[in-house]
């Protein structure tokens, strides 16, 4: 058998061993120390705003962690992009809330803000004004800022900025991460740079930070005994991970450039197939092209080129499954316009790794040729 290619596999830069030796060798092996607060320091560095960044267990527990520092409980309502991976959505059932699920626009893939404002008036009208609005970066691909956050403000509603695809991408030369009340990452395995797991939440404020590391290292109180008077979470980064993540941010910039030239590769090998399209940049916008996606002409030809991908040992993958789509979420309200059934219908996420080689991309672009007999 072929060797595998990979959707997106880890890619190591060279340094990250020296800062994990560094905390061996100091015994700094909790979830406190020099990597992590270096580590926080380095995408503070990098986001290029005034902002704070606690680094922690995941990106799924930095949204949980937005959710509880806005307030957000039972009985209350939080919308979510529908279009998006199920820890978009997850933590707001961990808070007791009701996720309400917006369709994208087709200019980006994310949140549209038309039925963003659609769903926002009628949920009001039915007495329940949502808590929060979680907006995703999809792929990489900033959402629209600019009316997603006026939507924001009219309406006084928080936004909770979802980019764990997206570090390294940038709308209007300004980094994402930096554009919500909270904003979080994510470096788990398959993401832009990676500490084989591990997140981090963005927050405005230094007293926010605070209070999110606080919650993160199971809510201790100052006491010389162990004293507790909230409820807290394992959810801190150990400074082993972090020290990966400091040799990661050493590359990120290489790795985005790397992940561009791959879709620019499939585009201009591609463009001139009359059954593929592709997701372009808006003007101002840049993506850091975490995953390199398609739009085949309908769902039976992008099932049939993912099967002729998958024989040639090449991972391919559908675009995520609505959150509307999903069982555990068949009861949600939700505010459809059909794009985001169409995109899981006909998109398919091509092998975008960093460290894709020559070989490796002529072998994907093979399959896809003989596939349309072009």
């Amino acid at each position: 058998m072929k060797p595998k290619i990979w959707l997106s596999s880890p890619h190591m830069g060279g340094t990250e061993l020296s800062f994990i030796k560094e905390a061996f060798d100091s015994n700094w092996v909790a979830p406190l120390g020099p990597n992590v607060n270096g580590f926080e320091i380095d995408l503070q560095t990098y986001l290029k705003q005034d902002c704070q960044v606690a680094a922690l267990a995941s990106g799924t527990s930095a949204l949980h962690l937005s959710l509880i520092l806005l307030g957000v409980g039972v009985g209350d309502e939080v919308i979510c992009q529908s279009k998006t991976f199920s820890a978009s959505a997850n933590p707001i059932v961990y808070q007791g809330a009701t996720p309400v699920f917006v369709d994208s626009e087709k200019d980006t893939w994310n949140l549209c803000p038309e039925q963003l404002e659609v769903a926002i008036k009628d949920r009001i009208s039915k007495g329940i004004k949502p808590k929060a609005i979680i907006a995703v970066h999809l792929y990489g691909m900033p959402y629209n800022v600019n009316a997603i956050n006026q939507i924001g403000l009219k309406y006084e509603i928080p936004i909770i900025e979802d980019s764990a695809e997206s570090l390294g991408s940038k709308y209007y030369d300004k980094n994402c991460g930096t554009f919500g009340d909270f904003s979080i990452l994510s470096f788990n395995g398959n993401k832009i740079i990676t500490t084989s797991g591990g997140g981090a939440l963005v927050t405005k404020t230094l007293k926010d930070k605070e209070k999110a590391v606080f919650l993160a290292t199971q809510a201790r109180d100052n006491a010389p005994h162990y004293l507790h008077s909230h409820i807290g979470y394992n959810y801190r980064m150990s400074n082993i991970v972090a020290g990966i993540g400091r040799g990661q941010m050493r590359v990120l910039d290489s790795h985005v450039e790397k992940r561009r030239s791959n879709y620019a590769f499939y585009q201009n090998a591609l463009n001139q197939n009359g059954y593929i399209s592709f997701l372009e940049e808006p003007e101002h916008y840049f993506s850091n092209r975490w995953l390199s996606c398609i739009l085949l002409k309908n769902k039976e030809m992008r099932e049939g080129l993912r099967l002729a991908l998958e024989k040639e040992n090449i991972e391919s993958r559908p675009l995520w499954k609505p959150m509307h789509q999903q069982p555990v979420f068949k009861d949600a309200p939700r505010y459809l316009n059909g794009v985001s059934d169409d995109l899981f219908d006909r998109g398919l996420c091509l092998p975008s790794g960093s460290n894709l080689t020559d070989i490796e991309l002529d072998r994907v672009l093979t399959v896809i040729s003989t596939y349309f007999n072009v």
